[in-house]
Formats: C-alpha cells, sequence, structure tokens
C-alpha cells in the first residue's frame, strides 16, 4: 500500500460495530446513550453521595469517588463523539482528535487500575492492621496515591501518544471500532511498528501486572487473617467489606481478559470491536450498581441524597 508520512494525514475512519445501517440510528444510538446516561448518572450520584455525607468521608470512599470521576471521565471520552458520528452520518474522526482520544483512555483506564489497587491495601490495612489503619491510611497518603495514580497513568498515556506521531500511515485508514484503540492504530500504520509494540507489552507489564499483584497479595493476606478471626460475625463482615471492591476487581480484569482472550482466537476484528465493548463501557455503567447495592452506608447515603433534592423540588 502506498505510505504517506503522518503529517498528511487529516483524519481516520471509525467503521464503529455493524455496517448495517439500519441498526446505526436505532439500536445502537439508543442503546449507547441509555448506557452512558446511566453511567453518568449512576458515578455522579456515588460522588455526590460520598461528598454530602461526613460519614462516608474514609479513605474507602475517598478512592471510589475517584474511581466514579475516572468511569465518568473514560465514558465521555468515547461515546459522545460515537454517539454524535451516528447522528450525523459521518464516521470520520481527525488525526488529532483520534490521538487525543488514545491519550485519554489511557489516562483514565490507567487511573482505574491504579484506584483499584490503592482500594485493595486500603481494605488490606483495614482488616489486617485495624488497630493502625488510621495512621496507615492517612489523608496525606490517600492523595498521595491518587496523585501517582494520575501521574503514572499520564505519562503511560503521553508515551504511547508520542511514540505514534513518528508512525507513517497508509491510505486505508479505516478503524474497525468506535473509539480510537491504540492497538487499532498502530495497525494502520505502514512503517515500522516494532519498537511501539515493545513499549505496550512492557508498560502492560509493569503498569497492569504490578497495581494486579498488589491486589493479588492484599486478597491473600486478608484471607489469611479472616480465616484466624474466631467470630463466624467478624468473618462475614470482613467479607462484606471487601466484596464491592472484589466484584468490581473481577468485572475489570476480567472483561480484559476476556477481550483480549476472544481477540485472539477469532479472526474477525469487528467482534473484537464488540468485545472491547465490555471493558470500555460495561463496568463504568455497573459499578455504581456493584457498590450501591452491595453497601448499607452507601444506600443510606444516596437516600438522603435523593431526599434532600426530592424536598428542595
Amino acid at each position: 500500500m502506498e505510505a504517506r508520512n503522518h503529517t498528511a494525514v487529516s483524519e481516520f475512519l471509525l467503521l464503529g460495530l455493524t455496517d448495517d445501517p439500519a441498526l446505526q440510528p436505532l439500536l445502537f444510538s439508543l442503546l449507547f446513550l441509555s448506557m452512558y446516561l446511566v453511567t453518568i448518572l449512576g458515578n455522579l450520584l456515588i460522588i455526590l453521595s460520598v461528598s454530602s455525607d461526613p460519614h462516608l468521608h474514609t479513605p474507602m470512599y475517598f478512592f471510589l469517588s475517584n474511581l466514579s470521576l475516572a468511569d465518568i471521565c473514560i465514558s465521555t471520552t468515547t461515546i459522545p463523539q460515537m454517539l454524535v458520528n451516528i447522528q450525523i452520518k459521518r464516521k470520520t474522526i481527525s488525526y488529532a482528535g483520534c490521538l487525543t482520544q488514545v491519550c485519554f483512555v489511557l489516562i483514565f483506564a490507567g487511573s482505574e487500575n491504579f484506584l483499584l489497587a490503592a482500594m485493595a491495601y486500603d481494605r488490606y490495612a483495614a482488616i489486617c492492621h485495624p488497630l493502625r489503619y488510621t495512621a496507615i491510611m492517612n489523608p496525606h497518603l490517600c492523595v498521595l496515591l491518587v496523585m501517582i495514580s494520575l501521574s503514572i497513568s499520564t505519562v503511560d498515556a503521553l508515551l504511547h501518544s508520542l511514540m505514534l506521531l513518528r508512525l507513517s500511515f497508509c491510505t486505508d485508514l479505516e478503524i474497525p471500532h468506535f473509539f480510537c484503540e491504540l492497538d487499532q492504530v498502530i495497525t494502520l500504520a505502514c512503517s515500522d511498528t516494532l519498537i511501539n509494540n515493545l513499549l505496550i507489552y512492557v508498560t502492560a507489564g509493569i503498569f497492569a501486572g504490578v497495581p494486579l499483584s498488589g491486589i493479588i497479595f492484599s486478597y491473600l493476606h486478608i484471607v489469611s487473617s479472616v480465616l484466624r478471626m474466631p467470630s463466624p460475625g467478624g468473618v462475614y463482615k470482613a467479607f462484606s467489606t471487601c466484596g464491592s471492591h472484589l466484584s468490581v476487581v473481577c468485572l475489570f480484569y476480567g472483561t480484559i481478559f476476556g477481550v483480549y482472550i476472544s481477540s485472539a482466537v477469532t479472526d474477525s476484528q469487528r467482534k473484537g470491536a464488540v468485545a472491547s465493548v465490555m471493558y470500555s463501557v460495561v463496568p463504568q455503567m455497573l459499578n455504581p450498581f456493584i457498590y450501591s447495592l452491595r453497601n448499607r452506608d452507601m444506600k443510606g447515603a444516596l437516600r438522603k441524597l435523593l431526599g434532600g433534592v426530592t424536598s428542595l423540588l
């Protein structure tokens, strides 16, 4: 194929999830608009509930509110662009817009990854070292962990984005996806992508492997401590405080692993794009339900918040 320098590339073509024009405006517009609104509303309620209820001003809910903010941001980075393209029947995204989307998706997905690890460490400190919990999880450390999460994710995203700038692209600029995903953009390049692919594997091994290892380490110690508890009530209470977080962890990493396994066993890029919805849209929508339905304190805060809003109306 004919190669051309990236400065000559003005836009990419997002093929979306289906070629059927009848499904585009009806099914996907309504479906993704509904999912987006549920994601925004649910996570916004979590943030408002945590900020308005003094009883929830604890490290666990501080991390949860930041996780909800990351969920809102990653959904806003991808879904509105797709909805606009469906409505105006245009599938293009500018070169700068595509690279910007890649960068922000990596930032917020990486932040979620590190925040889940910070939440696991918080549960480890609460269950394994209850007498020293307030000293360990002090406000300074909590803010520091969030800032480190955002900083590392931003550096990682900028590194990948800058490496994309060195690539030359071909005349075929069709992305079989509803947003610009890093590996999909790299596959369009005509120049050598070895360094880009190596960078993906190295950074994924470090920035995904280390937090996941921390989560596993924390829960191994939590299980060990819980099994030594003499009271069945204490065992239930300990596991109940970890249930929501463990569910979100399984959903986040499970969907990511599922997508990459499905990509490995299928040759259809379009099916891979459909599968990627499971990690780029679904977890962000379900997280508020997991935390609100399984958490008595959160349900109480939501009732107070909604009751206050109703009284004002």
